[in-house]
């Protein structure tokens, strides 16, 4: 489990995030919402350890997120997928791949293929050469070399044809179906990701301001007036 407790999180003499206490379940699938500047990619990258100033408790499974060294966060089972479409774009499909998982099973690959078929088929085709959606979509991969138990992404449909973003959330709910992994979500499409998500919580001007079930965020009347 994820945890923060009263955690405040500065760049120098802002505070990009306050008092933000919560936890996200083994399992479970959550969304983060808020405007611009709200905290969103700040919270994310604090519960990796990316970070430096930051006040209060972040834990995994009961063992502190230590600021400064995403690497050995990570391989506790922390994936995080950044916005925009982080690959090597000069290697192929398939060497992006087995660099994201070279300390771990390499056979996973299989697994990846089996979620993401269209990185099968494409798996010799230099990256850089990919959509921005397919990118994307490998990014998603090799995050998930790293054999997560809670996956973090960072608006993952930016900039996506409505036809990519529906296809990747089908992903998004097929990988926490079939091996149990948390999604965290940074989402501006706000709609569509309340449909795959069992709990919303909405960050305005570095405080939690909403922290629930989704149906019960999306029955607001007002919900737009917050973004």
């Amino acid at each position: 489990m994820l945890e923060f407790r009263n955690v405040e999180a500065r760049y120098g003499g802002f505070t990009a995030l306050r008092d933000i206490t919560f936890n996200v379940r083994p399992g479970e699938r959550v969304a983060i919402f808020g405007h611009n500047g709200a905290g969103k990619t700040t919270l994310l990258r604090c519960g990796l350890g990316d970070v430096d100033e930051v006040a209060g408790t972040i834990t995994y499974n009961n063992e502190a997120i230590v600021p400064g060294s995403v690497y050995r966060n990570a391989r506790r089972g922390l994936g995080f997928v950044p916005q925009g479409h982080n690959v090597f774009r000069d290697l192929s499909v398939a060497q992006n791949l087995k660099i994201a998982g070279l300390l771990h099973d390499q056979a996973y690959i299989s697994e990846v293929y089996r979620l993401f078929p269209m990185l099968l088929v494409r798996r010799t085709q230099i990256a850089g050469s990919l959509s921005g959606g397919q990118q994307q979509m490998l990014a998603v991969g090799m995050a998930l070399m790293t054999k997560p138990t809670t996956l973090m992404l960072d608006e993952p449909t930016t900039g996506l044809a409505p036809i990519i973003v529906q296809d990747m959330f089908r992903s998004l709910m097929e990988i926490n179906r079939t091996t149990g992994t948390a999604i965290v979500l940074v989402e501006q499409n706000v709609a569509a990701a309340l449909r795959i998500v069992e709990r919303a919580i909405v960050l305005k001007t570095g405080g939690i301001i909403f922290d629930g079930q989704s149906a019960d965020l999306a029955r607001h009347e007002d919900l737009w007036s917050w973004f």
